[in-house]
C-alpha cells in the first residue's frame, strides 16, 4: 500500500519556525522586562549604530560555518577509522578501539580546546592558530561520538549480507566499501545531522582562544556597548535561525536519501 506525504517547502517552513521563535522570544522579553531600560538601538537596523553593529555581528557567521563543517568532516572520518576496529574479531583492535572512544568522551570539550591551542606547541613543537586549534579539538571530541554511531550503524546492517558478498568472491574492503557502509549510512544520518547541529552549539566554545566567530564577535561588542541584554538577543536569534536551516536541510536529505524509509 502506497502512502503519500505532503510535501513542504524548505522555504516557508523554515520562515514560520523562524518567525514564530523571534515573536515568541521578543514577547518574553517585553513582558517579563517592563521597567528596563532598553537599548535596542545597538543592534537596530535602522540607525546608523545598529548597521555597524549588526554588520560586526554577522562577521563571524562564515567562521562558525567555516570551523563547524570543516571539524564535522574531520571527525565523520576519524570516527569511521576508529569505529572499524570495534568490528574486529581480535580483541586487541576491540580494546584500541573502547579506550579511544572512552578516553576522548571523558575530557570536557573546553578543556581540550584550551589543552589543544595551549598545550600542543610545547608538547609536539606545533605552532597552530585559533582556527585549526578550534578544528583539531571539536573534531577529536566529536569522533568518539561519530566512531559509536558508525559502530552501530554496520552492526545493524544483517550479516546474511556480508555471507552473501562473501560468496561472491568480495573480499572484506569492498564488501564494506559496496554493500555495507552505503547502508550504514543510510540507517545513521539523522544521528550524523544531530551531531553536525550539536557542532554548530559547541563552536561557539572555540570563543575562548580568541576565535571571531558569532560569540566572540557578539563578546566583543558587549565590551564596547555595555548593552548585553540586547546583543546576546541577537546571538541567539542568530544561532537559532542558522540551526533551523541546517535542521531543515539535513530532513530534506533524509527523505531524498530514504532515511526515514521503515522497511
Amino acid at each position: 500500500m502506497s502512502h503519500r506525504t505532503q510535501k513542504i517547502p524548505f522555504s516557508s517552513s523554515a520562515t514560520k519556525l523562524i518567525r514564530l521563535s523571534v515573536i515568541l522570544m521578543m514577547v518574553g522579553l517585553l513582558s517579563g522586562c517592563k521597567d528596563v531600560n532598553w537599548g535596542w538601538y545597538v543592534v537596530s537596523p535602522f540607525t546608523n549604530t545598529g548597521q555597524t553593529n549588526l554588520q560586526f555581528l554577522l562577521g563571524g557567521l562564515w567562521n562558525t560555518v567555516l570551523l563547524s563543517f570543516t571539524a564535522i568532516v574531520i571527525s565523520v572520518f576519524i570516527g569511521l577509522v576508529v569505529a572499524l576496529p570495534s568490528l574486529s574479531t581480535n580483541k586487541h583492535w576491540r580494546m584500541v578501539n573502547r579506550v579511544y572512544v572512552e578516553a576522548i568522551r571523558a575530557i570536557p570539550i573546553l578543556v581540550l580546546i584550551l589543552w589543544v591551542y595551549y598545550g600542543l606547541p610545547v608538547v609536539a613543537g606545533i605552532q597552530i592558530n585559533v582556527f585549526w586549534a578550534g578544528v583539531v579539538a571539536l573534531a577529536l571530541s566529536d569522533s568518539a561520538f561519530q566512531a559509536e554511531i558508525f559502530r552501530a550503524g554496520i552492526q545493524s546492517i544483517d550479516k546474511g549480507q556480508t555471507e552473501a558478498s562473501h560468496s561472491i568472491n568480495l573480499n572484506y574492503p569492498d564488501t564494506l566499501r559496496f554493500v555495507i557502509l552505503p547502508q550504514a549510512i543510510r540507517r545513521v544520518l539523522p544521528a550524523l545531522g544531530n551531531q553536525l547541529v550539536y557542532m554548530l552549539k559547541m563552536s561557539s566554545l572555540v570563543s575562548i582562544i580568541g576565535m571571531q566567530e558569532l560569540t566572540r564577535r557578539a563578546n566583543e561588542l558587549v565590551v564596547t556597548e555595555y548593552r548585553p541584554l540586547e546583543i546576546y538577543t541577537v546571538l541567539v536569534l542568530e544561532y537559532l535561525v542558522l540551526i533551523l536551516i541546517v535542521s531543515a536541510f539535513v530532513r530534506r536529505l533524509e527523505k531524498k536519501m530514504g532515511a526515514n524509509v521503515s522497511a
